[in-house]
């Protein structure tokens, strides 16, 4: 039985307004705004997934846009081989079928994830944020030399992919796939969180000596809280490849972890929930002073400012009061 407190309640409520959005806005001929929302969807997947290493184990990435483009460009990778004919790396066929494309594209930047965290756990503190942020750095230059793949043009998409009885070139229809993606990620989070082995993760955040000394050893703990950060990133970045149509260099590039860290930031550093408020501040600032002035990057950067300043525990923690 849920108890309903005051951050349940602001679950709740949030849960229904995303739910009855999409009918809303075509009942006001503002369907336009789907897209939009569903961008904040899977910016909140993102910053979910960062969230969870960061508040859980302390563990600051600077390199998560490496899994969320990665992620994007199987989507885009398969979508393209499919198209022509041509066997990816000549040992697979291309697909469309977001049954195929998504779980292909989770598996990798797991393995990426796990790649990237046996080099980078080892370290800690300043360290760690650099290492991830160089490695991060050597897939964009990786990605951008594949001529093949577009370079620094990018890769197009031909057409959403298919998924059996989702018509996701319906923007309706797809934001529900987006929105069911981010509750059963989350859903998975907060079960990992609450879990032993989310104990642990919480203990080596505080006090790894102390952990060592009872024969725990954190590291392959944290190795698969990172996995898992990196497999919902991966499904986010999947998820932008079809909302777009497009991958872009851009997707990978050190500037969009930085985005990423500020919408974990603005929600609440250790909330998991706080993910979808700092996605929805951003962007929503984003779209909303775009449209004003052509100066709005730096109107963005003072209120930011200010709501760190007085918000320190981040929006979550504002409206709830409940800290992180």
């Amino acid at each position: 039985m849920i108890s309903l407190n005051r951050s349940n309640c602001v679950i709740i409520v949030t849960f229904i307004a995303l739910l009855a959005l999409p009918p809303v806005l075509a009942s006001i001929g503002e369907s336009y705004y789907i897209s939009i929302v569903t961008k904040i969807l899977i910016y909140a997947l993102v910053g979910v997934s960062l969230d969870l290493i960061i508040g859980q184990a302390g563990l600051v990435s600077f390199g998560h846009a490496a899994f969320f483009g990665m992620g994007a460009y199987v989507c885009g990778v398969l979508s393209h081989h499919g198209s022509n004919g041509l066997l990816v790396f000549y040992l697979f066929p291309g697909t469309s079928n977001a049954l195929l494309t998504w779980p292909i594209a989770v598996i990798v930047c797991m393995l990426l994830g796990l790649l990237v965290g046996i080099i980078s756990l080892r370290t800690a503190g300043v360290y760690f944020i650099m290492i991830t942020l160089a490695l991060a750095q050597m897939v964009y230059f990786l990605i951008i030399s594949i001529p093949q793949y577009g370079g620094e043009d990018g890769l197009g998409l031909y057409g959403r992919n298919e998924l059996a009885g989702v018509d996701l070139n319906d923007d309706t229809q797809f934001y529900y796939v987006c929105l069911l993606c981010l509750v059963f990620y989350l859903a998975g989070s907060i079960k990992l969180t609450r879990s032993s082995l989310g104990l642990i993760i919480k203990a080596a955040k505080f006090n790894q000596q102390r952990l060592v000394a009872l024969g725990i050893s954190p590291f392959k703990y944290q190795l698969l809280i990172f996995v898992f950060s990196a497999a919902g990133a991966g499904l986010a970045g999947a998820l932008m490849a079809n909302l777009t149509q497009y991958v872009s260099p851009d997707y990978l590039h050190w500037n969009l972890s930085g985005k990423f860290l500020i919408i974990v930031i603005l929600g609440g550093i250790g909330s998991l929930f706080g993910g979808f408020y700092g996605a929805l501040i951003l962007l929503g600032l984003e779209e909303v002073l775009s449209s004003y002035t052509d100066h709005w990057h730096f109107v963005v950067g003072v209120i930011l400012i200010i709501m760190v300043l007085t918000s320190r525990q981040g929006f979550y923690a504002s409206i709830t009061g409940k800290k992180t």
